[in-house]
């Protein structure tokens, strides 16, 4: 019996463990599964969060319809300078400008002696700036002007002294003409004598035409000599006069030059960049032009400058009224107008180069509205009439009559 148990109850055993072996690895497999499950739920969960806040994000906040007043909520400025965005044709962003910037730069070379450049200093037109060393400049001068001296004096010579020199010339010719006419009748009267009554001997009449002859040369030589005289005159007085003009131009040059070591500002104006120091040299013809000694700025004359896109430009007209404000004071708002739309597009960009003239009030000048500051403008419509009222019907003499002409019988009651 215990040997047939034992041969019934191993087989049935043997099966009975490995079907429950079996089992608990189901379960196991069941258990790990629903684990892996679970973690790729919560996965999932978490990338569709993280794409919902992306997309929210990239939407940003919802733009306002209307722009607010600075008196209004927390009493910010609004987006637009204007009230009313209905009235505004288009916005743009530019760069506040001077409409004159200039680089006060040396007309001569030297070293800078003395300095009176102060970045945010204003001043005004003539306003000494700078001193150049003129040692130079004024020993130039003086000789200049001892040279235009002595070709005043060598005109002067010229002017008093050629008119005595013929004068003289022409006393002689006459002397000598004398002289000539009277040999003339000793000659003819000798030749008389010799050939016609024998009374005087070849030697006699031979010396009378010598003397005759060499009178006739002498007055032709002073002839000469006075015509050349009067010729070359004209000629020496015209070379004195081209001498002392000369000399002139070189004085003027030397006095310019005298005058350019006192640098002066140009205009009226703020100085924007000071560039320079007490005992620089400075050499304009070296630096070809590019050299300054401070940068000077009038910034009660100022401009936006904008470069507005080609589909908008036709909401841009020359005239137009804008307001203007910055970033930096968003609260102060500026009238403008714009003053030219640029000839030449911008072809990378494609826009068009457009200024607009800002209004700065006098006690304003160089306080909020600074050079290379960044400006909003707001480009306003143009405001149109309003509408006037349509006219009332005149009353004429047929009025509150029916067809037929009688007057209503409400009418004849009102009447009444």
């Amino acid at each position: 019996m215990h040997n047939s148990s034992d041969s019934t109850d191993g087989p049935d055993s043997a099966l009975r463990k490995r079907v429950l072996s079996l089992r608990l690895s189901q379960d196991k497999v069941s258990r790990g599964g629903g684990s892996k499950l679970a973690w790729t739920v919560a996965a999932l969960l978490a990338v569709v969060v993280v794409v919902l806040i992306y997309l929210l994000l990239q939407r940003g906040p919802a733009e306002p319809q209307t722009a607010a007043s600075p008196d209004e909520g927390t009493g910010k400025a609004s987006a637009t300078p204007t009230a009313s965005s209905g009235n505004i044709a288009l916005d743009s962003k530019g760069y506040i400008m001077p409409v004159q910037r200039i680089l006060v730069s040396p007309k001569v070379s030297g070293m800078i002696t003395k300095l009176f450049i102060l970045e945010g200093r204003r001043v005004k037109k003539g306003d000494v700036l700078a001193q150049v060393e003129d040692i130079d400049y004024r020993a130039d001068l003086e000789h200049v002007e001892s040279t235009l001296e002595a070709a005043r004096q060598r005109l002067g010579e010229i002017e008093t002294s050629r008119p005595q020199e013929i004068g003289q010339a022409t006393a002689e010719l006459a002397r000598s003409k004398a002289e000539f006419a009277q040999l003339k009748a000793d000659f003819e009267r000798s030749r008389e004598l010799y050939f016609k009554q024998k009374a005087l001997s070849q030697l006699e009449y031979e010396l009378a035409e010598s003397k005759f002859r060499a009178e006739e040369q002498h007055v032709r030589s002073l002839e000469f000599a006075l015509g050349l005289m009067d010729s070359s005159r004209g000629k020496r007085l015209a070379a004195a006069q081209a001498e002392v003009k000369v000399a002139q131009a070189d004085l003027a040059k030397a006095q310019w030059r005298l005058d350019n070591c006192t640098i002066r500002a140009p205009i009226n104006g703020t100085i924007l960049k000071k560039n320079a120091e007490e005992g620089n040299l400075v050499n304009p013809i070296a630096m070809n032009g590019s050299f300054s000694l401070c940068d000077l700025a009038d910034l009660s004359d100022l401009e936006v400058e904008l470069t507005i896109e080609e589909r908008d430009i036709s909401k841009v007209s020359t005239g137009q009224k804008c307001k203007v404000r910055t970033e930096a004071y968003p609260n102060r708002i500026y009238e403008g107008v714009v003053s030219r739309l640029m000839p030449v597009a911008d072809r990378s960009k494609a826009a068009i180069p457009v200024r607009v003239k800002v209004t700065v009030p006098q006690d304003e000048e160089g306080v909020y509205l600074k050079p290379d500051m960044i400006a909003m403008v707001a480009f306003l419509n143009e405001v149109k009439d309003a509408p006037k009222p349509p006219s009332l019907p005149v009353a004429s003499e047929n009025a509150g009559r029916n067809k037929q002409g009688a007057v209503p019988t409400t009418q004849l009651q009102k009447d009444k």
